[in-house]
């Protein structure tokens, strides 16, 4: 059972014989009244996406399913799947795959909730609701990815989990779900989609509409890339947002900060912080650059398929943050330094169990007073957002995103690491022959600083560049950084796979080496070689690729090629980074 959640997708060989895949369970649902509308010579039109209806009888039926709220999800599935009955599932059908929890099965037995309720441990049978669902994970809730925590929907709903980690709502988990379900829930309504009354994310901030969404619930988005280079100082509108659980809703007037300093002992030293002592304390400004440990995670999947969401990228920006340092306020209450201990922090956000998100750094770099971590109120001159952290979040400069934990409202100084999934089994490199079958996330460090990456943010994938008729060059932009205060010395670029460099020009802020946390921007003037342009000329193609690439104060250079750092979640992607354009 511990490869069910990684080959979710092999149903049939996790199915007993007499269980069909889902979407043959809604096909058969509906056959008979959909047989003679379809037609038995009808065909599927190329790449189509959305049902088109045809005969009147086909109409009406159409009309008939929206308004029943699910036939939307019952005449895509009839019409999408009309060739073999067991063909896999594509991967674009994941919407499709969300309508299966609330679809009846006629196939199947109904139970009554009382019922359920009595499958509520491994001896009894662990049965749980989703929807209209009812579902057996007898076997399965051992080896549960996210540990025990399956146990506490044992017997109930696990709607109100599924609720915030939306994670689960991929279409190989959907399956795997599916292939457990053995009937329907009595007396459930089904839901109406649009019915936000009640629902964890019905508070979400309005976000600004350039945003590229990778997923929606959570909330997490990048900007168009060709922008990101534009400002030296991101707008805070168009930051990258990566949220973990919903957006809390934060009264300045209430909050507090709680600080505890005791190292775990009783009675220790415990220091209560409001908003306005927090302003109070002696202002710091640092520029720093914060990005996602997942950056140019969809580079790597061209490689082989990783698990996270498919940044681009763009989940990356660059800010003046403000507020007080945190080594100051650590001294204050007499901590002193020592190579063993963690500082840990928790935030406001909270998951269904009420454990908020966590991440922990060393508690050298939290006293380090060049290490310029804060507790941050402004972003930009401007009070944080809610996206962003507001009231309050940590920054910590030159340390991958996930460490940076917003909404702060616990620090906590321990003998340990944070024990939050976020920190203990997410977040962290393996080497490329690691898979899921044999990754022992106990045995990998914790992501703090990253490494040196660079990407090119103009010109864009595809698009035509026109060459300069008097320098014979095309422009290209775009950014760079280092962690850990690591400045960078150089951004290289070359059009013709690596026989000629060229050195771009960088912006960058006067930092000292080993301070330097903000990012460079760059921009170069690439030469077009004689023989790329008669080649155009001639009525060639006229395709170029460039690449870039950014090496640090410590010499670090970005990797040539993703397949030698290849990891299963898909982080620290930093290889070369490679565009295609065309020369007009």
């Amino acid at each position: 059972m511990r490869l069910l959640w990684q080959r979710a997708v092999r149903l049939q060989k996790l199915m007993p014989q007499t269980h069909l895949s889902p979407h043959t369970h809604a096909r058969r649902l509906l056959a008979t009244t959909t047989a003679s509308a379809r037609g038995s010579g009808q065909e599927e039109k190329e790449n189509r996406k959305w049902s088109s209806p045809g005969s009147k009888a086909e109409m009406f039926l159409y009309s008939a399913f929206w308004a029943g709220g699910l036939g939307l999800g019952y005449f895509w599935l009839t019409q999408r799947y009309s060739s073999t009955p067991d063909e896999e599932v594509k991967p674009d059908d994941e919407a499709v795959a969300r309508l299966w929890h609330i679809t009846p099965r006629k196939d199947l037995p109904t139970y009554k909730a009382e019922q359920v309720e009595q499958h509520n441990a491994p001896d009894k049978g662990i049965w749980i609701t989703y929807g209209l669902g009812v579902y057996d994970v007898t076997e399965f809730a051992e080896n549960h990815p996210g540990g025990d925590k399956i146990m506490m929907a044992a017997g109930s709903a696990i709607d109100p989990f599924w609720a915030i980690y939306q994670q689960h709502n991929t279409l190989e988990v959907l399956e795997l779900l599916e292939s457990f379900r053995i009937g329907n829930l009595e007396g459930l309504t089904v839901p109406n989609a649009e019915d936000e009354l009640g629902s964890p994310w019905a508070k979400e901030p309005e976000r600004h509409a350039l945003l590229k969404p990778a997923s929606k619930r959570p909330f997490n988005a990048e900007p168009p890339i060709g922008l990101l280079a534009e400002k030296f100082y991101t707008p805070n509108e168009m930051f990258y947002v990566r949220n973990h659980l919903p957006v809390p809703v934060l009264v300045p007037e209430e909050y507090e900060l709680e600080i505890d300093t005791s190292g775990g002992e009783q009675g220790g030293p415990l220091l209560t912080l409001t908003l306005a002592q927090i302003k109070a304390l002696p202002r710091h400004t640092v520029t720093a650059a914060i990005m996602c440990g997942g950056n140019r995670r969809s580079e790597m999947t061209h490689i082989k398929a990783v698990k996270g969401l498919s940044w681009g990228a763009g989940a990356v920006g660059n800010a003046k943050w403000s507020g007080a340092r945190l080594c100051d306020v650590l001294r204050e209450q007499g901590v002193q330094p020592n190579e063993t201990m963690h500082v840990i922090f928790e935030g406001a956000d909270l998951d269904p169990t009420s454990h908020p998100y966590g991440a922990s750094i060393p508690l050298s770099k939290a006293l380090d007073p060049r290490g310029d971590v804060l507790l941050a109120y402004e972003m930009n001159d401007e009070p944080l957002t809610r996206d962003h952290g507001y009231p309050i979040r940590v920054i910590v400069p030159g340390v991958v995103g996930a460490r940076n934990v917003k909404w702060l409202t616990r620090i906590m100084v321990a003998d340990h690491e944070s024990d939050s999934h976020w920190q203990q089994n997410d977040y962290k490199g393996f080497s490329p022959s690691t898979d899921w079958d044999t990754v022992d996330f106990s045995k990998a460090e914790a992501i703090q600083a990253m490494p040196v990456t660079s990407a090119i943010c103009t010109p864009l994938p595809g698009e035509r560049v026109k060459v300069d008729p008097q320098g014979g060059y095309i422009t290209v932009r775009g950014y760079a950084w280092s962690g850990g205060g690591r400045k960078i010395l150089r951004v290289d670029l070359t059009g013709d796979e690596g026989k000629t460099w060229h050195v771009a020009e960088l912006e960058q802020e006067d930092s000292p080496d080993g301070r330097h946390y903000g990012w460079s921007l760059w921009t170069a003037r690439l030469p077009i070689t004689e023989e790329q342009q008669q080649r155009r000329k001639a009525g060639g193609s006229g395709e170029l690729e460039i690449w870039a690439k950014a090496v640090d104060s410590a010499y670090n250079v970005q990797p040539e090629k993703f397949e030698h750092i290849w990891n299963l979640r898909g982080v620290l992607a930093n290889a070369y980074h490679k565009v295609k354009v065309k020369l007009a």
